[in-house]
């Protein structure tokens, strides 16, 4: 599955209507539109400071829009609480990672399932670690001893845990290697195999739209473009302004 890809089709999983948010009177994000069907991978990139990080964070309750819409699943969760979110089926997988260094991976891996009962996270634990091997080598130690890399599957091994329908990813190449960058998309593109929906946030805009079926482009807290991956990676204004290319 690549960015020439239309989508999977299916319903509207996720749809932000005129959404605006604030960081005290920093006016974020300046009403957004977006949607995101079922099966989907859907990339917002744009530069830093446009907002992308902030559309993640609206989307799983950590900050609530004052003007404008949420709706997941057909329902209004605009107001929800982020524990609520997560219960209702939205796993966020922060930028930086946000793991719980003094934890054990394997205690990492339960917190994550913290909404799930106990046969159930049994479950979604081996599925975990089936989809990432390297963290059941590494159950038992530090989360904060893990290399750059494996703390990226254990944080997104940790949301999927909570068994997420949609799957917000913030920045997951942030500091890797290329090659510890390739497995992270191969894996994303996996995960997306199996069902997942996945709205991505990726600075490397080239990895993101090469897995994407659609695209947005943000910039200062708007949305200036929307289209299919391959037809933004074909943009000369996205091209030049994200792709490196003059």
């Amino acid at each position: 599955m690549t960015g020439d890809a239309n989508g999977t089709g299916g319903d509207v999983i996720l749809r932000l209507e005129d959404v605006n948010t604030y960081y005290g009177r920093i006016h974020a994000l300046q009403g957004i539109d977006l949607e995101v069907q079922r099966g989907e991978i859907v990339t917002l990139i744009g530069a830093n400071g446009a907002g992308k990080t902030t559309a993640l964070k609206t989307v799983s309750g950590l900050l609530h829009p004052p003007m404008g819409k949420i709706i997941f699943d057909g329902a209004d969760v605009t107001h929800v609480a982020a524990h609520e979110l997560v219960r209702a089926g939205i796993g966020h997988v922060p930028e930086g990672r946000r793991i719980f260094a003094r934890l054990t991976v394997l205690e990492n891996l339960h917190m994550g399932g913290f909404t799930r009962s106990v046969a159930e996270r049994s479950e979604d634990l081996e599925r975990a670690l089936t989809l990432f091997p390297r963290l059941r080598e590494r159950l038992s130690q530090k989360g904060g001893s893990l290399s750059g890399g494996e703390q990226q599957m254990l944080a997104i091994g940790r949301a999927l845990m909570s068994r997420p329908r949609l799957l917000l990813l913030d920045e997951p190449s942030l500091g890797l290697s290329p090659i510890l960058v390739q497995q992270i998309f191969e894996l994303i593109k996996e995960i997306n195999s199996q069902g997942m929906t996945i709205l991505l946030v990726e600075q490397n805009a080239l990895q993101a739209l090469n897995v994407a079926h659609r695209g947005y482009v943000l910039q200062t807290g708007k949305i200036i473009l929307s289209d299919t991956a391959s037809g933004l990676a074909a943009n000369a204004d996205v091209r030049r302004a994200y792709l490196g290319e003059i």
